[in-house]
């Protein structure tokens, strides 16, 4: 879908929709933003005010930014248009190629949202949650085009993270699926499909992190300035160029194997335990680079190439942050190809 041909369609004005409405509006779509509570006039001026404010705001960061110009603000904010789902006027909306709900994570909201909608939807139009909790499968009983139907979970800020969390429900059609890739990829997001399983991939993942970053806290293993700066500077650096699964073939799933052992039996608590398709891997002996395959397969031809333009990145990360000089840089490079010349 082109910007010139569709409408988009936002259920609920809040933070999450606010923010998808910019990134469709600075891609140049249409889109409609619709307040799903009821409020008489005063109120409804008011949420308007605030809306426009709070995206303009928005757009000023991207103007710092270099995303847009500044002389675009003005047709940008023209593009978006704030309605209410209970007013009379539901041909600003009906006809949206695509409606995105972001309503609270409350089931009996987005159930209600959803029959209040999907009468005046067009039957080709593709229904989409960006619920962070809820199984599409679960979701998707409320609507009644299941096919056309996903979960898609943005991060916040959403005019500016890339990634899109898409979860199909066990009824989408993998023609909609495409369509939804096709979509988000146009308008420079980062789509990955995930099953309809509870927390997605990133809500989990944080999960567990920031509720151990609490317990060290709690437990006063470190301050939180300090935890903090370990994670911006250890954990948050490395993590933005490797991936996780990719950092275990990095480093060998020997090492997680027996930290996760350690961790368990000194701080005796099966959340650190060992899980089942790590073990199978320490005993296939697919421990990741060392042996030329882990979650990937390496390479013993480009092998040294991408470990130096890993590390390249790391170089470059670091050195935007203010983390490396340029002499720490060279000395850095040099060491490693000398040690790689060596071990060659």
């Amino acid at each position: 879908m082109k910007p010139s041909e569709g409408v988009i369609a936002i259920a609920g004005a809040g933070r999450m929709g606010r923010g998808i409405a910019l990134t469709f509006a600075y891609q140049g779509y249409q889109v409609k933003l619709l307040d799903i509570k009821n409020r008489d006039t005063e109120e409804f001026q008011q949420l308007k005010t605030t809306v426009c404010h709070e995206i303009k705001n928005q757009l000023d960061v991207l103007v710092l930014g270099d995303i847009i110009l500044q002389d675009s603000i003005s047709a940008i904010l023209d593009r978006i248009e704030v309605s209410s789902i209970h007013s009379d006027n539901e041909a600003s909306w009906k006809e949206s190629e695509i409606l995105f709900e972001a309503v609270p994570e409350v089931l009996e909201i987005k159930e209600e949202v959803f029959k209040c909608i999907c009468p005046h939807l067009s039957p080709t139009a593709m229904i989409a949650s960006t619920t962070s909790s809820f199984s599409a499968n679960e979701l998707a009983e409320f609507v009644t085009t299941k096919g056309r139907f996903m979960n898609t979970h943005w991060l916040n800020p959403a005019y500016l993270i890339p990634l899109v969390e898409v979860s199909p429900s066990n009824e989408t059609s993998k023609e909609s699926l495409k369509e939804m890739f096709s979509l988000l990829e146009s308008i420079g997001k980062v789509p990955v499909e995930c099953k309809p399983s509870p927390g997605f991939i990133v809500p989990r993942i944080q999960a567990l992190a920031m509720n151990e970053a609490s317990r060290l806290v709690e437990e006063g293993v470190a301050s939180v300035e300090d935890i903090d700066k370990a994670s911006k500077v250890g954990f948050g650096i490395r993590f933005a160029v490797l991936g996780l699964l990719e950092f275990i073939d990095w480093g060998g799933a020997d090492t997680l194997f027996h930290a996760s052992n350690y961790l368990q039996h000194s701080l005796e608590d099966d959340r650190f335990e060992t899980p089942e398709i790590i073990k199978k891997k320490m005993a296939d002996g697919e421990i990741g680079m060392k042996a030329k395959k882990g979650f990937y397969s390496f390479d013993e031809t480009t092998i040294n190439d991408y470990q130096l333009q890993t590390l390249q990145k790391f170089i470059d990360l670091m050195k935007h942050l203010g983390l490396m000089e340029d002499n720490q840089i060279h000395k850095g490079m040099t060491g490693f190809k000398e040690a790689d010349r060596i071990q060659n």
